[in-house]
């Protein structure tokens, strides 16, 4: 990933990805990356093609607490991961993540994919018809720091954040799309991968044979065949490896699984390496950016205009041996002349979120460019060979300056709160329910050698007696006479790196009627049980964000989600097991209840109540049997004190008066009550509102606890 911090100095451009030359005509399409020079590129642009970069050596280094970042987990029992390399290389301690969320009220985990519970987030509406924005706040911790402003408040490191989405048409999981669809799975085995037995030729029964080996229990979100291209793409071979010895794959290619930071070619999921370290990539991706946040700001003019979401990028397609007409998803070709030159075609592929399915011919869609919702429309194919269709392109990522952090530290900023983004969710015209997954990549870098004129021409190569500017844990002499030489700590694939975090699934829904105009917001739970050195690097129960301000006229979704099996238990790794906590070992359970103010942990008696009398419900989960209108106060603070277990206090399916809950009458402990709750919309009366999780609220020991300002 691009980020440097300083602008260029003393004349030197940076070092772009060579997609972006090709783009913009810079560099004809009959070059090879291979031969891209230093000069041709300098000559141009003003970027560095080095994907952040990371002084230390250890482990642990970004964690989503909102929503909740898997770091590869799914399901287990023990403090640490089982797999870390079950979907994707995030390079962080085995420690971190939390588990997909239950909809199971026991102290059981999920044994099928339908009973994984995947929070629900309402769409934004459309600009067109005056439709609110839908905030969700994403919030994280990163170890090494970043922020700071070269300028104005130099740091000791050089970092950015680029936070992305995968989404999709929420489809059935089947054994047709097994290979494609995103699922979490409910195992925590890698996804298997056999690769071509030629570089030049393949059957199309022998592509279905190989994609057919993807598993339905297995987690999945790049697709199969996403994976088999960058397998079999050749690498860019203008970029700098320092002395890393990269290798080939079984075919003898040096493809993009093969970069700095992965020299062997490790696979984790079906994540392609060269696009996980490098931003903005020069490929085709299922990553939709939402934000990049920078030291650096002048570079986000570059950022936005080189992001998938707006600039075409190129990829080689060629046909399956027994039959020319389906297009065979794989190419060992990167560029166009040499595409074209071999028989392929060289298709500018565009990112897309949507389908206008209003729109079924090429002017009809051109028409509706940026007139109804302020998105740009192409009339294009969705992968190569389909049916052209209306593309909704997503629009460019916002960008800017990185909350600020300490160095080798997981915690607050500045400002006392946790590291946090305001993601507006998109609006999505088909009016269709969207499965997503929400990326979040670090990127650090130093200044130990200049990033704008560094690249292939400057890795080491003894026969060329060319050194490497870093090389691995080298020996420097500090001058002493008597020739002692120090050593330093430098790995090479990681001076110049990234870590990541990646949430479970979840599901963008579209608005009823009756949220349409009003700005919504997500308040959600983050944290899993147990004490502060148990569960770190995660984090303890919290509301998120825990004090929000909203004016009377907005819409509040409270919500969360939870597992069953947080036991936190062996092998717990280079930290402490143990499950600390109310009720049953292993469980989440959350609850909202008022409180008189920030200082109390005994809740506010019903009639002297205040937050829940003066609000209004907007809407309630689809399966309730009490409309959102006939939604009392009272029904609103039980069916929240309880979990969700009563849906009211009479009138309704589940009600407080007889003690029917769903699961019963309701447990001191929330022990018999689903770790997940869908929620209600709201839409409160103006003053300051106080609350408390009463499970898990402890006193000396962890605080859930939040405040709710209405203007």
């Amino acid at each position: 990933v691009m980020q440097f911090r300083h602008a260029p100095k003393q004349g030197h451009a940076h070092i772009t990805n060579t997609a972006s030359l090709y783009w913009k005509g810079y560099i004809p399409h009959g070059k090879s990356l291979r031969n891209i020079t230093v000069g041709m590129m300098n000559a141009v642009l003003r970027f560095a093609c080095l994907l952040c970069v990371a002084v230390s050596l250890c482990l642990g280094d970004v964690y989503m607490h909102n929503p909740r970042g898997s770091n590869n987990r799914l399901n287990e029992q023990s403090a640490n991961r089982n797999n870390a390399d079950r979907l994707f290389d995030s390079q962080n301690n085995n420690r971190g993540g939390y588990n997909a969320g239950d909809s199971l009220a026991s102290n059981k985990g999920f044994q099928t994919e339908d009973q994984i519970y995947h929070m629900k987030y309402f769409q934004s509406g459309s600009e067109h018809t005056g439709g609110g924005k839908s905030l969700l706040t994403i919030e994280w911790t990163n170890q090494h720091g970043c922020g700071g402003n070269e300028d104005t408040d130099p740091w000791k490191l050089n970092c950015n954040i680029v936070i992305q989405m995968m989404v999709q048409d929420n489809v059935a999981l089947t054994s047709a799309n097994k290979a494609s669809r995103i699922h979490d799975g409910t195992t925590t085995d890698t996804q298997t991968y056999t690769a071509p037995a030629s570089k030049t030729t393949e059957s199309n029964a022998q592509h279905k044979a190989r994609a057919d080996q993807a598993s339905l229990t297995r987690g999945l979100q790049e697709s199969f065949d996403y994976y088999d291209d960058c397998n079999m793409r050749t690498r860019n071979k203008g970029l700098f490896t320092a002395d890393q010895n990269l290798g080939n794959n079984n075919l003898g290619v040096s493809s993009a699984i093969f970069t700095r930071q992965n020299p062997n070619g490790n696979r984790r999921g079906y994540e392609c390496p060269e696009e996980r370290d490098y931003y903005p990539y020069w490929h085709p991706s299922p990553w939709v950016d939402i934000a990049v946040l920078t030291d650096n700001t002048t570079f986000c003019p570059y950022y936005q205009s080189q992001s998938f979401n707006v600039q075409p990028k190129g990829l080689c397609r060629q046909t399956f041996s027994d039959n020319s007409s389906i297009p065979r998803p794989w190419s060992v070709y990167n560029n166009q002349n040499d595409c074209t030159t071999n028989g392929g075609t060289w298709w500018l592929a565009r990112s897309y979120i949507d389908i206008d399915v209003n729109s079924v011919t090429k002017s009809s869609c051109q028409s509706r460019n940026n007139t109804l919702d302020g998105y740009t429309r192409y009339w294009d194919m969705p992968s190569f060979g389909a049916a052209a269709a209306c593309l909704v392109a997503p629009k460019a990522p916002d960008c800017q300056l990185a909350p600020w952090s300490r160095v080798n530290h997981l915690g607050n900023g500045r400002s006392g709160v946790p590291l946090n983004y305001t993601w507006t969710i998109p609006y999505f015209p088909s009016g269709s329910t969207k499965l997503a997954v929400v990326r979040l990549r670090y990127n650090i870098s130093t200044d130990d050698y200049n990033p704008w004129a560094t690249d292939s021409a400057k890795n080491q190569n003894a026969a060329q007696k060319t050194v490497s500017p870093i090389t691995q844990n080298p020996y420097i002499n500090i001058g002493s006479t008597t020739n002692q030489p120090l050593r330093l700590a430098i790995n090479t694939a990681q001076f110049g790196r990234t870590f990541q975090d990646r949430s479970h699934l979840m599901e963008l829904v579209p608005r009823p009627s009756a949220l349409t105009t009003c700005t919504l917001y997500n308040l959600n739970v983050r944290g899993k049980r147990g004490n502060i050195v148990q569960v770190y690097p995660a984090v303890e129960y919290d509301f998120i964000p825990n004090r929000l301000t909203v004016l009377q006229k907005d819409c509040v979704h409270i919500q969360w989600t939870g597992s069953n099996t947080h036991n936190n238990g062996n092998p717990a790794g280079d930290g402490q097991a143990g499950d600390a906590g109310e009720g049953l070992s292993g469980t989440d359970r959350s609850n909202v209840v008022e409180s008189p103010n920030p200082l109390a942990n005994y809740p506010t008696p019903w009639d002297k109540s205040t937050m829940f009398k003066g609000a209004s419900v907007l809407w309630v989960p689809p399966d309730w049997t009490k409309v959102a209108a006939n939604m009392t106060p009272l029904d609103v603070a039980l069916a929240y004190a309880s979990a969700g277990n009563f849906q009211c206090f009479s009138g309704c399916s589940y009600p407080a008066s007889t003690l029917t809950g769903i699961y019963g009458a309701i447990d001191p402990l929330l022990n018999t009550v689903t770790p997940s709750f869908q929620g209600l919309v709201l839409r409160f009366s103006p003053g300051n509102y106080y609350y408390i999780g009463t499970r898990n609220n402890n006193f000396s020991n962890r605080s859930q606890k939040g405040q709710l300002t209405v203007k």
